[in-house]
């Protein structure tokens, strides 16, 4: 029922004031909320249908690992890109274009016949996945405010953590009882009502006569893709390969062209002042530690629990799933708390715990069963559930109105990066003991590889968290 018709005041909103209902006041979150689900389960869906896909494709362990940071190098390189677009062109406007071309590349993803026109199609899929992520966080934070926004971006962040969960289940589910290609078939309808709730959020106002500014975004996605080109390639061909130097002295020269741009720009995408403040500094080095730390070593795990442990794609989903539903109890349940806790508290303190999950998992041993994971997985889950809900709200609030599109976007662009970059390190740490895909290795192999990979994941976690806690505002 309508506020004014029940007698009351009606409650404020950063909505237009002709929002007819209470239902309408809601539909920005909706339709961001579903925009999130199908951009992150396609980050996770694919994890448990790669030993599908390997037999049915031909594809060795780097193709298989390309299918993943494909999606995820471009989401992460074009996100702070897409931001500024967004706060320029109008982020609704941005949002559904992207939407419609995501729906274009699932498509795409499902029809084809090679593993090259795979990797192809999930590249499109991750473009205009930036252009929805850059955008439809921006879009909650100018649809709310006060105790509304804390409850949207709670609601968004157990979303979040859902997304995973929905895609590890779903992909082995699919993956199991059809093909690998059902994957993205199923995501169609979904992607169809997405669209039709898009174009019902009402839009946001762009800033039309600013100058976009092309330089610094081609700059800053060539940086950010030259150097996650390095990780990907030092996870193939090694870290001292021509190609894995050329990727990384081809990002820093990227980089440092990126500065200098933005520094001689008159509307700089990115105002350099952020970057002189430690607790936006920190926040941005624990976005990307502990999205490395909770989620970069699923994709090998998926790997061991399959061929190692014997596990069928359906179960290894279920025995996945105890993260990301961990993830979704704890932001679903302290999401409106944690916006008042101090960020050293739910930034630092969660990608710690993070940490200490990671460490949990070195309980796995030559011979070890699945639940031994379990730990671990819950207390990851957790920690991850204690940062994702205020990233968002923190990074817009680090920057004026103008610029809150790539402030957020810079926030989400270092979780990418870091789930990029951990999956390409991390991949390599565990062939060093287990080749190939791992059918037919031994246990202890097995052991040694996984327990290396937690180590490194624990210690980058640990890192960002410590410096999160020391940095961040401990008001």
């Amino acid at each position: 029922m309508d506020a004014h018709l029940a007698g009351r005041p009606p409650r404020t909103s950063a909505l237009p004031h002709n929002s007819p209902s209470v239902r309408g006041r809601w539909l920005p979150l909706v339709a961001a909320c579903l925009g999130t689900f199908l951009l992150l389960v396609y980050a996770t869906i694919v994890t448990v249908a790669l030993p599908r896909m390997a037999g049915e494709l031909h594809a060795g362990f780097g193709a298989l690992q390309g299918v993943i940071d494909v999606y995820t190098l471009a989401l992460a390189g074009l996100l702070l890109g897409m931001g500024s677009l967004g706060d320029v062109l109008g982020r609704k406007r941005l949002y559904v274009l992207g939407l419609a071309v995501f729906t274009a590349a699932t498509l795409a993803c499902a029809l084809a016949g090679n593993v090259q026109l795979l990797i192809a199609a999930r590249a499109v899929q991750g473009i205009a996945g930036a252009a929805m992520f850059a955008t439809l966080v921006p879009l909650i934070g100018l649809a709310y405010t006060g105790r509304d926004r804390a409850r949207a971006f709670a609601v968004w962040g157990a979303v979040a953590g859902a997304a995973a969960g929905v895609g590890n289940v779903a992909g082995g589910m699919l993956t199991q009882l059809l093909s690998w290609q059902g994957i993205f078939y199923g995501a169609l309808p979904v992607c169809a009502v997405a669209l039709w709730l898009a174009t019902k959020v009402p839009a946001d106002h762009a800033r039309g006569a600013a100058r976009i500014d092309w330089p610094g975004i081609a700059t800053f996605s060539l940086a950010a893709t030259g150097v996650t080109f390095g990780f990907i390639r030092g996870g193939e061909a090694g870290w001292g390969a021509g190609s894995t130097l050329l990727g990384f002295g081809f990002g820093a020269v990227m980089l440092l062209a990126f500065a200098v741009v933005e520094r001689a720009a008159d509307r700089p995408m990115v105002p350099l002042g952020l970057f002189r403040t430690p607790a936006f500094n920190g926040l941005l080095l624990a976005s990307g530690a502990y999205y490395l730390g909770a989620f970069a070593f699923l994709p090998v795990l998926s790997l061991w629990l399959q061929n190692g442990a014997g596990l069928g794609s359906f179960a290894t989903s279920l025995v996945i799933t105890v993260q990301p539903a961990a993830f979704f109890a704890t932001s679903a349940l302290a999401g409106g708390a944690l916006h008042r806790m101090p960020a050293r508290w739910s930034v630092g303190g969660g990608t710690l715990l993070v940490a200490a999950g990671d460490l949990l998992l070195l309980l796995l041993e030559p011979g070890a069963c699945w639940p031994v994971l379990l730990p671990g997985l819950l207390v990851t889950g957790v920690g991850a559930g204690l940062v994702s809900p205020v990233l968002p709200a923190l990074a817009m609030a680090s920057a004026e109105p103008a610029h809150s599109g790539v402030a957020t976007a810079a926030a989400n662009s270092a979780r990418q990066l870091g789930l990029a970059w951990g999956i390409a390190l991390l991949g390599t740490v565990f062939h060093r003991c287990v080749p190939g895909t791992g059918v037919g290795a031994p246990a202890g192999a097995y052991a040694a590889g996984l327990d290396a990979v937690f180590l490194v994941a624990g210690a980058v976690a640990a890192f960002g968290g410590a410096v999160a806690w020391l940095v961040c505002g401990r008001e």
